[in-house]
């Protein structure tokens, strides 16, 4: 059985991928573009991506492959339905970044609310220094205790932010899906938006979350709350918040991913130079715990698929 890895850079190099004990003929491709996907595909009955697309166009020229297995949770790169139809199996990873995720939108959430990046500049660029006082003011800083945190998406990465929004003192809302009416443990979505101080991120992309957080829904919120995502950037309306977060309507956002990714050196958000909006390149899954978690997993995936068993199948 021939096992393809087609983006093996998406991992950082100390990570272990041990592809090598399930096939002797396997083969591992740093990055691969879309006009080689179906060339590198061609022989392979198993194929690892982690953001490589695979369209129903390119799962049509590949009669020889059984198995997908994605390198990551969202499997929104993948064509399921053309997938399904052709006997494929896709599997996927789940809850490898349970702690990863979490930490890191409450780093970008501190960063925000404590306005730390311009205090930490302060101390380089001379302003602290010419201060008439101990310490500089220049900027609000709010705490994160008594404040409330609207969290959508119930799931893994949702409960462990949740788990830590609890510890610093924080009050959690669960958001119910948009137009359902609230399960026990949920609370209307239009009334999250509306009583949170922070909005937190954390579903799937799909037809019905695209750009779930748009002009209407960012109007909503209290100007003074924040918006982090680290989900997928198809998620947020970027032109509707750049303008919310340049007209005053919102107070801040963090953001773990752009719709299109990398992005463009001209993107609207990154060119901004806005003091309230932090963007990172979509790194909150990558911590070198989490990383090798996923690369045993997506292994273990492929073994059990090898045995003829289903694990953390999709299709």
């Amino acid at each position: 059985m021939r096992i393809v890895l087609l983006d093996r850079n998406t991992f950082a190099d100390a990570i272990v991928f041990s592809t090598a004990r399930l096939a002797a003929h396997g083969q591992e491709y740093a990055h691969t573009g879309a006009d080689e996907i179906v060339a590198r595909a061609a022989a392979a009955d198993v194929l690892i991506t982690n953001k490589c697309k695979l369209s129903g166009a390119v799962l049509e020229q590949l009669p020889r492959l059984k198995l997908i297995a994605a390198a990551a949770t969202g499997v929104d790169h993948i064509d399921i339905d053309v997938a399904r139809r052709r006997g494929i199996g896709v599997c996927n990873v789940r809850d490898y970044a349970r702690h990863s995720v979490p930490e890191h939108v409450f780093a970008m959430l501190l960063a925000v609310r404590r306005n730390l990046l311009n205090y930490a500049s302060a101390a380089h660029d001379g302003r602290w220094q010419r201060s008439n006082i101990f310490c500089l003011h220049d900027r609000p800083i709010d705490d994160l205790a008594g404040a409330t945190l609207g969290i959508i998406g119930g799931g893994t990465l949702g409960q462990g932010v949740a788990n830590l929004a609890v510890a610093f003192g924080m009050q959690v809302l669960f958001g119910e899906r948009r137009g359902v009416s609230p399960r026990p443990g949920y609370t209307a979505f239009e009334q999250v938006l509306a009583e949170s101080d922070v909005i937190s991120l954390h579903v799937p992309l799909t037809p019905d979350t695209r750009h779930l957080i748009g002009a209407s829904e960012l109007a909503r919120m209290r100007p003074t709350a924040i918006l982090v995502n680290a989900a997928r950037g198809a998620i947020v309306d970027e032109d509707a918040l750049l303008d919310a977060l340049r007209t005053g309507r919102l107070a801040g956002a963090a953001l773990d991913v752009l719709t299109t990714e990398p992005p463009p050196v001209d993107h609207p958000l990154l060119v901004a130079d806005l003091p309230n909006l932090i963007v990172t390149p979509h790194i909150a899954w990558a911590s070198r715990q989490a990383q090798q978690c996923l690369a045993d997993a997506v292994v273990e995936n492929i073994a059990a698929f090898m045995r003829g068993e289903r694990r953390n199948r999709v299709v």
